[in-house]
């Protein structure tokens, strides 16, 4: 991408539409597009935390809070075209492993139709000039060999969530088909992408089931932290690293579209694959003087694959995304943000900015060059 605009310069201006605004990754992703002098709209059903990173940060101050269903077709297109973006990051998702485990009809249906009512609002919505839908890393067919997954590797899934991001994968195959849109007379064929990333983690999520905000809730209550799967390895990454990923993809997709894959892996590289235990310890230490017991309860159910890593050389070569922090100072960054939450420090989107500028220094997405 040599000779493009930069990151500001792309965004600076433009109109975006962030689905799944009011969740954690949203709003991070809805601050920093602010930051860069985005015009932002966010459609969601609810703020599915309290507390939560959305209402810490000020979201509701962006441009447009809109709220509805994500799979009621007719709503998401009068949104769509009320506000017309000109670029779309569909976040909006049933995101928890363990809950599409006990509502499977509830992930299917919020991420597979969901994505459907989206890429259908912006087929009928001439301003929208690209559409990137943020699915998983559990896209893959996991067979635990411990091979990194690449982009041209076979979609599935053992359980839900998988399968519904699998899914969502080819609702977004069949929205990019040029066949399609001639056959459907379509009113706009926009560029549409996919970007996969998972175990992401950073200051103010508390969504259930997720290791640090379990971690974190521990504390704040008094109790101790239990730890399923301990051994159970992950590839961990801050929030900034897939979002800093996204952006350039994005960006990419406006300004140079026939460059960019139709999908991209944003993951750590094989140093930041640690256990379960290891990363809550750690996390721990950063904590000081916040702490709390560390109790192992084993879940031996079965719902989550042991070991899921993605092969990033894609997003390298084509837009010079490399993760920026080691998984040590994610945790560091992590632990700054809840030890000053904790604290009662006022302003925390001040602190979230300046981790956002911090990261960008020096880093693939230098947001302010």
């Amino acid at each position: 991408m040599t000779g493009s605009p930069s990151i500001t310069e792309t965004y600076a201006g433009l109109r975006v539409l962030v689905t799944g605004h009011t969740g954690f990754k949203g709003s991070w992703l809805c601050l920093w597009l602010a930051q860069m002098g985005a015009t932002v709209a966010g459609y969601s059903d609810c703020v599915p935390t309290t507390p939560s990173a959305y209402d810490i940060f000020g979201v509701g101050a962006v441009r447009r809070d809109i709220r509805g269903q994500i799979a009621d077709a007719p709503a998401v297109l009068a949104a769509m075209r009320d506000f017309a973006p000109d670029l779309v990051f569909h976040l909006a998702a049933q995101p928890i492993v363990r809950r599409a485990v006990r509502d499977p009809l509830e992930s299917f249906s919020v991420n597979v139709m969901g994505t459907a009512a989206v890429l259908e609002a912006v087929r009928q919505t001439p301003s929208v000039r690209a559409c990137l839908v943020i699915t998983s890393d559990k896209v893959y067919l996991n067979d635990n060999a411990g091979r990194a997954f690449v982009e041209g590797d076979r979609l599935g899934g053992h359980e839900p969530y998988g399968a519904s991001k699998a899914a969502a994968e080819i609702v977004a195959a069949t929205y990019r088909s040029a066949g399609f849109h001639r056959g459907a007379g379509s009113a706009n064929a926009c560029v549409v992408a996919t970007a996969r990333a998972g175990n992401v983690i950073g200051g103010g999520d508390w969504a259930a089931d997720r290791l640090i905000p379990d971690a974190v809730r521990a504390i704040t209550d008094n109790t101790p932290i239990v730890i399923r799967n301990p051994r159970a390895t992950r590839p961990w990454q801050h929030v900034l690293e897939p979002l800093g990923g996204y952006l350039l993809f994005a960006a990419g997709l406006m300004t140079a579209p026939d460059a960019m894959p139709a999908a991209l892996n944003f993951g750590p590289g094989p140093e930041a694959e640690q256990d379960v235990e290891t990363v809550v310890r750690r996390f721990l230490d950063e904590m000081a003087p916040f702490g709390a017991d560390l109790r192992i309860d084993r879940d031996l159910s079965g719902a989550e694959a042991t070991r899921l890593m993605v092969d990033s050389s894609l997003a390298r070569d084509s837009l010079g995304w490399a993760p920026a922090w080691t998984w040590q100072e994610a945790i560091a960054r992590i632990a700054e943000w809840h030890r000053a939450h904790l604290a009662g420090v006022p302003h925390m989107a001040a602190l979230a900015r300046a981790q956002i500028t911090d990261y960008c220094k020096g880093g693939p997405v230098d947001a302010f060059r």
